[in-house]
């Protein structure tokens, strides 16, 4: 498979795309307004704590206040906690068995783990973690790991071995994907850098008002380079020369060879449309999306819940229906995995397969489901196919999904997706008629509506309006008004009163 990593900037947002064999399956956006703060490290303060729902509100200094879970916490949290409020010392203030680990008023330091959506705040952990190129250090632990995207077992096992002899005491490490391979002196130099940093951490907590920002992550193109340019990505093509300096110089820092894969793009062809890269992302945001052969999938999201409607469209093969079924399923299958990770889909999936009466066919469709989202690197769960042809798929969500960082809100809908239709409307300006009659003695007004609104309620030579008159004997006289939406109006009688609805 032919992987490649391809990034955009402007003035306004940079672009980072991952394609695989020519085909977009992840883009990231970054822009000034809405930098990522994702692995972002905080000191902040406790402005609420809810034994009811086991969490406690941070306030890092954001617009909204950040959610941190017990759970999060830990003995690491609570030592760090006690090293960012300087009242807290020895044993005072630790929390008794079964009570709050955190008090309302108290100084931490926590850790993003999940970006701001809607209204929700971003998610914290007071288990901090610092990622390198090739490990991930974590203050005040014990633990030792290797990636799970390593699968050989003796490579697992010489890491495993090699992280214990270099760990330092008070601190875990987990080794990453692309320490692969890598041997003892180029690992302990990862780990002098992330010793260096955690240093600058714990001196900058101290002499830090709360709140404050205390360490910010690499920026979005350098960390996905840092997490994603392993072995695997046959090249990276860049078309900013600052950015191109900046990726050079990291992985020179690191010792990797793999600067002979990055490359400058300077044709006068955007680089984006080079890559038919534009075409996709329009195509990511549809409802509807198509299957080669004919059938189709349409995606619907909510906050928590993302549902996906597998059709078969145009689709019409020469086998029996199972077979049809089976085929059209598969595709599906493979475009679902697709879209969700060029979504950036999260919380619960669930995938509407058409219906198969045989077990081996479901059994299959599942298996696909399972093998494509091995790509993924979001963590995930996957249920198979229930007798209703339902698919379940819990996905990690760290950060909005495609939709929301592309759109906003519909200020005629609120984002439903749908607006009141001309009869609502109509109806509603004949309940204002019937409760100005009955309140005013006035017999004239003018009502201010939509131009497609006006259009409606005069059309034909029995109109609404005309109705209107002679049922409510008063002369009614319908104004276009190209600023007011669909489902306003505004009304003006003889006194000078002018009310809107």
């Amino acid at each position: 498979m032919k992987k490649e990593i391809v990034i955009n900037v402007t003035a306004s947002e940079t672009r980072i795309a991952i394609l695989e064999d020519d085909r977009l399956v992840e883009l990231f956006v970054e822009r000034p307004e809405k930098e990522r703060i994702l692995g972002d490290i905080y000191k902040g303060k406790a402005t609420r704590v809810l034994g009811g729902i086991k969490a406690a509100f941070v306030d890092i200094g954001l617009e909204q206040e950040a959610f941190l879970p017990f759970s999060e916490m830990g003995r690491f949290g609570r030592e760090l906690s006690f090293l960012a409020d300087a009242e807290v010392t020895g044993a005072e203030g630790r929390a008794e068995v079964g009570s709050p680990p955190i008090r309302r008023g108290q100084d931490m330091v926590v850790q993003i783990i999940k970006e701001p959506l809607g209204g929700k705040g971003p998610r914290l952990t007071a288990q901090i973690s610092i990622p390198g190129r090739f490990l991930v250090l974590m203050p005040n632990a014990k633990h030792v790991g290797v990636s799970r995207k390593i699968g050989d077992y003796a490579e697992k096992t010489r890491l495993k071995r090699l992280i214990q002899k270099i760990r330092p005491d008070g601190f875990g490490l987990i080794a990453r994907t692309v320490s692969e391979s890598q041997q003892k002196d180029v690992l302990f130099k990862d780990l002098e850098a992330l010793l260096k940093t955690w240093n600058k951490i714990k001196r900058k907590i101290g002499r830090t008002e709360t709140p404050a920002l205390i360490h910010k992550d690499m920026g979005m193109a350098s960390s996905i380079i840092r997490d994603l340019f392993t072995t695997d990505v046959d090249r990276t093509v860049v078309d900013d020369k600052k950015l191109l300096r900046e990726i050079k110089s990291y992985l020179k820092s690191v010792g990797s060879h793999l600067l002979e894969k990055i490359e400058y793009y300077k044709n006068a062809l955007p680089l984006f449309d080079a890559f038919k890269i534009e075409r996709d992302i329009e195509k990511s945001l549809e409802r509807k999306v198509w299957l080669r052969g004919g059938g189709y999938l349409v995606i619907e999201q909510t906050e928590a819940l993302v549902t996906i409607d597998v059709n078969s469209g145009k689709y019409s093969g020469k086998e029996g229906y199972e077979t049809n079924a089976l085929r059209v399923n598969l595709k599906a299958a493979r475009e679902v995995c697709r879209q969700i990770r060029l979504r950036d889909l999260g919380g619960i999936i669930v995938v509407d397969f058409i219906d198969m009466m045989a077990e081996k066919n479901r059994k299959k469709v599942y298996n696909e489901v399972v093998k494509e989202l091995k790509k993924d690197r979001s963590q995930h769960e996957i249920l198979p196919i229930n007798k209703f042809g339902l698919l379940e798929i819990t996905r990690e969500r760290v950060r909005p999904s495609l939709i929301h960082t592309f759109n906003e809100p519909c200020p005629t809908c609120q984002g439903s997706g749908m607006v009141v239709s001309k009869e609502t409307v109509t109806t509603k300006i004949e309940r204002w008629i019937q409760s100005f009659r009955s309140k005013s003695k006035g017999r004239s007004v003018e009502i201010h509506v939509h131009p497609e609104l006006a259009e409606y309620l005069k059309e034909g030579i029995r109109s609404r309006a005309m109705g209107w008159m002679w049922k409510y004997r008063m002369r009614i006289r319908i104004v276009t008004d190209e600023s007011l939406k669909m489902e306003e109006f505004q009304t003006l009688s003889k006194s000078p009163e002018k009310e809107q609805t």
